[in-house]
């Protein structure tokens, strides 16, 4: 049985985007099944709207489904990727986990692997809190965090974070920053496997 995974993300102007797309692509090429999901915008409709870029992004993703709980219960794993906001997840990340109780209750989402990347304008921008802010809410859910560590040589190339994949808003998806979230993608979904076995 191929690893169901579960790539979700937040995006404002499409750097998340992005990144969970190259995942998506590179959890295929594994034989994994995947759920591309977006998570739902909270931001009113004229705040959106007042920006162009936000305003475009949103409909460069009109045919991407919503992420829903479902979506995890389904999962064998999952992909988080978003933005820093002051050093800390987008509040509509944080209103989705806030739909989770539910499956957390009932243990359903535990024992299963995760993993996590991020973005943000400046290369010191709170990446690395953003991702260690949701490991946090992972080891409550009793999910098994996959970081890529130093497993690869191209964590050095990329900026060498080894909590998750980071990337600063505005800058190239050269081959290194694929090269490392392709690494990560692969890493989640052969511990995956392994806790499955």
């Amino acid at each position: 049985m191929p690893v169901k995974l579960a790539i979700l993300f937040y995006t404002t102007y499409g750097t998340n985007h992005r990144m969970a797309e190259i995942a998506d692509e590179a959890a295929r090429a594994t034989g994994a099944e995947v759920r591309l999901r977006k998570i739902a915008e909270t931001a009113p409709a004229s705040v959106v709207n007042g920006q162009e870029a936000w305003k475009a992004q949103v409909e460069r993703m009109a045919d991407i489904a919503e992420a829903r709980p479902e979506d995890l219960d389904w999962a064998d794993a999952y992909l988080f990727s978003a933005p820093t906001r002051f050093g800390a997840g987008p509040s509509q990340l944080r209103a989705f986990i806030d739909t989770l109780g539910p499956l957390w209750s009932q243990g359903k989402l535990a024992d299963k692997a995760v993993s996590a990347m991020s973005s943000a304008q400046n290369v010191h921008g709170g990446q690395e809190a953003t991702i260690l802010g949701l490991y946090t809410t992972f080891l409550h859910w009793g999910s098994i965090i996959v970081a890529p560590g130093y497993t690869d040589p191209v964590l050095f190339k990329s900026g060498g974070n080894p909590y998750g994949y980071s990337h600063t808003q505005g800058a190239e998806f050269d081959e290194a920053a694929r090269g490392a979230i392709a690494h990560q993608v692969r890493r989640l979904v052969k511990m995956a496997e392994k806790l499955a076995a």
